[in-house]
């Protein structure tokens, strides 16, 4: 579903992201760790075409994406959840919910979807008219994978959704994100938490200074020697 090849994006005069080769295929769950300043939420926005890339290609449901508009890349199949939430504070957590659906034009299957999201995220929908900015983080964490799904996403990227959440909240997120991706959606998930992403995920890409260290099944990475002390720690004997 999601080809990456070659990808070499700057930031000014930084190369953050060097020769990145990985793939999503149709209906995985797909994990990338790595620790912080990796380039992980960049190839994320690259992907998402908030970022341009120096050099490399970006192939999405057989269409090449490297130089596409973020709209379009969320027309096509794709759509981003943020690091650290980005819910509009002051908007409602129904009008965050709409927005997502911005590419959409037809009403009927925007507000069936709505409805499948307050499903999903019942503390949602008694908060429909509550102001986003009041919140709990666990709940604009939900708001904010809400709005992606609103999209109809083919793809879902996700980045670092469990970030200063409580672990009983985080371990609800992981449900959450398998639920989504057993119900057919692709998920790309960035995730810092090594622990949480390698039991969740099908494959996984370990990411360093900017290049594909390794890859494989999860729960070979999750016996690899190097991981183990590298990313799991004592997490790997909770």
């Amino acid at each position: 579903m999601l080809t990456v090849e070659g990808l070499n994006t700057f930031y000014g005069a930084v190369h953050a992201l060097k020769d990145v080769s990985l793939e999503v295929r149709n209906g995985e769950l797909v994990a990338l760790i790595g620790a912080n300043g990796a380039g992980k939420t960049t190839l994320l926005r690259t992907i998402s075409g908030l970022v341009r890339p120096t050099s490399g290609r970006i192939v999405f449901d057989g269409r090449d994406i490297t130089h596409a508009k973020p709209s379009k890349v969320v027309q096509l199949g794709i759509a981003h959840c943020p690091e650290g939430r980005r819910v509009w504070p002051r908007m409602t957590v129904q009008e965050n919910l709409l927005v997502g659906a911005f590419t959409r034009r037809n009403a009927r299957e925007v507000r069936a979807d709505l409805e499948r999201v307050y499903a999903e995220f019942p503390r949602l929908g008694e908060r429909r008219r509550q102001l986003a900015g009041t919140l709990s983080g666990g709940e604009q964490q939900m708001l904010a994978i809400g709005r992606a799904l609103m999209a109809a996403p083919k793809l879902v990227l996700f980045d670092e959704p469990s970030l200063g959440l409580a672990p009983i909240v985080v371990e609800s997120m992981a449900e959450i994100l398998a639920r989504i991706n057993k119900n057919g959606t692709a998920v790309f998930l960035v995730e810092q938490n090594a622990s949480v992403a390698l039991h969740m995920a099908q494959r996984a890409y370990v990411l360093e200074t900017g290049k594909v260290m390794m890859e494989g099944r999860a729960e070979c990475l999750r016996e690899n020697e190097y991981v183990k002390a590298a990313y799991l720690g004592a997490a790997q004997d909770q």
